[in-house]
């Protein structure tokens, strides 16, 4: 075999550390963004938070069909290469949304590195004041609140100190409450919790069950009504012992020691026959069984609130809208000035090490800065596509895809979804995901398309105003989308009820 040498020419993409650092902050949601931004804090010590309130770079454009900056072509035209996509070639069209904005400084990379990104806070200065009350002794943090939550073993214990009860059965009583799950229910028997107690000695077995069946029924005459049952049947029966005495309770004591599958299904007639009560006391007994609270100590879980706060901002301005940024969600980061010019002075050992150290925070900012212009430019041509939203609500919400905004903005699919991905947009009619926005499309008799979304809307509508004896089965629903000119099967109207949190006919009508 003879061997010999050949030149050939090829193209390939090398994903820089930049470029993966560009696309991993682009994903990111808001808290995540922050926990990146306070890590590259710790870690880079170049990178510091600008104290003082200072210009704010440009996150975005001056205006829609303003052209996009050199820097922001080379980033999405990375980023469209790694996702197939084409590189932009062309600003977005004109639009109705406008978009705040600062003018934007000049860039040096090659300077002590200044720049900073700050949300412009010039109306309150660096200290802006907290808003106080004028009852400075009521006022309260949230921390505070969340500290001085009453949990239900808490709520237990304190009613269990007005008993008299010994040494040995006030300790039954503590080890039956702290045994309650969040719904205040006790899921393990009675036999078992006092065999874990006393292991192979059945006699000590015996007498700790009989302790803990004593007490479980000073646990049951505690508030709230139905805590420590050990199923539902017997958590609505202890709380109809506390309902006033007539036909209807009677009948719903019986109905309770019958199956509940004959309660979900409200089988009015077997019901009867086996509860011994007439059909009219059996609706009123499921009446009465429908004001009982099925987990009596939910009401006492601490449940975590996340507050959800949102990246961009959109509100009426004349004929249009308006569309900015969130200036609560834009890290204030700069380059230490002292640090980066006595890199630049002093040269010396190990200087090529922090000289990439400061190339790293530099591209930080820059990266950052990136992301909120996507994030903005994406948010306005949402915008622009569901004006009729903003106006009328989600009724009037069009048809839309992806690739629509992609094509626009000459930005590829997945990058979209990055974008759209756990970013909120706060809106006159709340605040929506940026994926809210998009919806498949339904054919219409006219030719035309309905979306998903004002679909789901319309249903909910339909629902709302549906008698309560009758309520509207989901073939009805859709004969009643036909009357409107959307084409919609039942399995399809089936699954938007499911979506919506909506119950089926049988389970929604009132008796």
């Amino acid at each position: 075999m003879k061997q010999g040498l050949s030149l050939r020419v090829s193209q390939h993409l090398a994903l820089t550390p930049q470029l993966q650092q560009s696309i991993r902050l682009l994903q990111l949601s808001t808290l995540e963004l922050s926990q990146e931004v306070e890590q590259m804090l710790d870690e880079n010590p170049f990178l510091e938070m600008a104290e003082e309130t200072a210009v704010r770079e440009e996150f975005g454009l001056e205006h829609v069909d303003t052209p996009v900056s050199h820097d922001s072509r080379e980033f999405e035209a990375a980023i469209n290469s790694v996702a197939g996509g084409q590189d932009d070639t062309g600003a977005p069209g004109q639009s109705d949304a406008e978009v705040s904005a600062e003018p934007k400084l000049e860039e040096s990379w090659e300077g002590d590195g200044t720049v900073e990104t700050t949300p412009d806070d010039s109306e309150w200065g660096s200290d802006a004041p907290a808003r106080k009350n004028n009852n400075e002794e009521s006022e309260a943090e949230a921390s505070d609140l969340t500290g001085s939550h009453e949990s239900l073993q808490d709520h237990l214990h304190r009613q269990s100190l007005s008993l008299r009860l010994s040494e040995e059965d006030r300790a039954a009583l503590h080890f039956l409450i702290e045994s309650l799950n969040d719904d205040g229910y006790l899921e393990d028997s009675l036999a078992s919790l006092a065999a874990g107690l006393a292991g192979n000695n059945l006699e000590q077995a015996e007498e700790l069950e009989q302790r803990f069946a004593m007490a479980l029924k000073l646990l049951h005459h505690m508030e709230p009504a139905g805590v420590g049952a050990r199923n539902l049947a017997e958590c609505l029966g202890l709380q109809l012992l506390d309902c006033k005495d007539c036909e209807e309770t009677r009948a719903a004591i019986a109905m309770c020691k019958q199956p509940m599958e004959l309660l979900a299904k409200r089988d009015v007639k077997r019901l009867s026959h086996l509860c011994g009560f007439t059909e009219t006391a059996i609706k009123g007994a499921i009446t009465v069984i429908g004001r009982l609270d099925p987990k009596p100590g939910r009401r006492f879980v601490n449940v975590e609130r996340n507050l959800i706060v949102p990246d961009v901002i959109v509100v009426k301005s004349g004929r249009g809208f308006k569309v900015s940024l969130n200036g609560d969600v834009m890290p204030r980061l700069r380059v230490h000035d002292i640090y980066a010019n006595a890199l630049k002075q002093h040269k010396g050992q190990g200087g090529p090490a922090l000289q990439q150290r400061l190339q790293e925070a530099r591209w930080f900012i820059k990266n950052i800065q990136q992301r909120f212009d996507t994030i903005l430019r994406v948010s306005s041509a949402i915008v622009e596509r569901q004006k009729n939203f903003f106006t009328h609500g989600e009724l009037a919400m069009r048809p839309l895809v992806l690739r629509e905004i992609a094509d626009e903005l000459g930005l590829h699919e997945s990058t979209i979804s990055r974008v759209t991905t756990a970013k909120y947009m706060g809106t006159p009619f709340g605040t929506f995901e940026l994926k809210y926005f998009f919806g498949s499309a339904l054919g219409t008799e006219t030719g035309g398309n309905a979306s998903s979304t004002a679909v789901r809307a319309l249903i909910k509508q339909f629902v709302s105003s549906e008698s309560l004896k009758k309520p509207l089965s989901d073939n009805q629903i859709s004969e009643m989308l036909k009357e409107q000119g959307i084409e919609c099967a039942r399995r399809t109207v089936a699954k938007y009820r499911e979506a919506l949190r909506i119950a089926p006919a049988n389970l929604r009508k009132s008796l």
